[in-house]
């Protein structure tokens, strides 16, 4: 009896995505099945390109064809696609995933674990891009090293859109391509606030899979700006394991989790976790404390997406403007998995819950 389309499709209905817990069929992952005398072949479409599990994937897929495949060769492709479950309108259409990166407290690393999750990403295959919304203190542009130069400008339809800067394959945007990097950015919070929707509706961010906006330490108009503006897909809470730190790192996940705000938090970073010395690589001291970010975690139940030591150097490299993940090592190893629990817990909240929509908060 010949082998079927619905007989391949049938089998893969038994595999389940790891991170998912549904079948691979149910969730659209199985696309071209082909069934010929020369072979079977199909494709397996990942969520996202970041996805630690492919292998793993794979090898599933093989095993549940395999018993009804006789002596038929397998072909098993896989790619990805990137989710979403942002609301489409006007603005940000082509974005698929918008990513606050927040900390109650200012100094606990946030900008270099966006630069590096940045990098991770798009070394993954992504399309990235990276808002810099820390308007009174811009370091993006150091850490990606082109703080001395300036974004073009093209004319769109008669009217003047900013080109953002491209460095290590993310888009990159921040109010300190547009000041003197000497200057000092004094505005009230309304005139910050046009800032970071300028960087939205007046860049041409083009396609992409994650645009993360690094945002400045606390809680304030910028963070109520960003979710009234666009739809935001999550936010993540860097802190180190201090006590200090985590009382404020609280404080950021109520506020994103108010009723009236309600953004997804993906998960928390712990900064700083450790300080492991260059000539003994294998000890570690826990000066700022023990575990602080994964008993958050625990305690809001929400994923611990990575504990990042404290080495020389991420500081020389966040200074140099060559992001640690580019080079070779632990602390890459520790971005780049950082990079992968991310993009997983992205597309585990676009699968399991509704579309982010706009924050419409009433005014007194």
């Amino acid at each position: 009896m010949a082998i079927t389309k619905d007989d391949i499709l049938k089998a893969l209905g038994t595999v389940e995505d790891p991170d998912l817990k549904r079948d691979l069929v149910s969730l659209g992952m199985i696309r071209d099945v082909s069934v010929t005398d020369a072979g079977i072949s199909f494709t397996v479409v990942l969520t996202t390109p970041a996805c630690p599990l492919k292998e793993k994937i794979r090898q599933d897929c093989l095993e549940a064809v395999t018993p009804i495949a006789g002596a038929l060769p397998v072909d098993i492709s896989v790619t990805s696609t990137v989710t979403s479950s942002r609301s489409q309108e006007p603005l940000l259409p082509q974005v698929k995933n918008i990513v606050a990166i927040a900390s109650g407290k200012g100094g606990v690393g946030k900008s270099t674990v966006t630069t590096n999750l940045a990098v991770a990403l798009a070394q993954s295959g992504a399309k990235v891009g990276l808002i810099d919304a820390d308007i009174f203190g811009p370091s993006i542009p150091t850490m990606f090293n082109c703080e001395f130069e300036q974004p073009a400008v093209e004319a769109v339809n008669g009217k003047n859109m900013i080109v953002p800067l491209e460095q290590y394959g993310v888009k990159l945007m921040s109010i300190g391509f547009l000041a003197p990097p000497d200057s000092a950015v004094v505005w009230r919070g309304p005139m910050a606030s046009s800032a970071l929707k300028q960087f939205f509706s007046e860049t041409l961010w083009g396609d992409l899979d994650y645009l993360l906006i690094d945002l400045p330490p606390g809680t304030s108009d910028i963070h109520l700006t960003l979710v009234q503006t666009v739809p935001v897909t999550g936010a993540v809470i860097v802190t180190t394991p201090q006590k200090v730190a985590l009382a404020d790192a609280r404080k950021a996940v109520a506020m994103f989790r108010q009723p009236q705000i309600n953004v997804p938090v993906l998960g928390i970073v712990e900064n700083m976790a450790w300080f492991t010395p260059e000539e003994l690589p294998q000890n570690r001291y826990h000066i700022f404390g023990k575990e602080g970010g994964k008993n958050l975690s625990e305690k809001h139940n929400v994923p611990l997406l990575g504990q990042i030591p404290l080495v020389q150097g991420i500081r020389e490299s966040g200074d140099s403007g060559l992001p640690a993940v580019m080079k070779e090592g632990e602390t890459a190893k520790a971005f780049r998995a950082l990079a992968e629990m991310l993009a997983r817990q992205i597309a585990i909240r676009n699968a399991n819950f509704d579309k982010t929509n706009r924050v419409e908060l009433k005014t007194a």
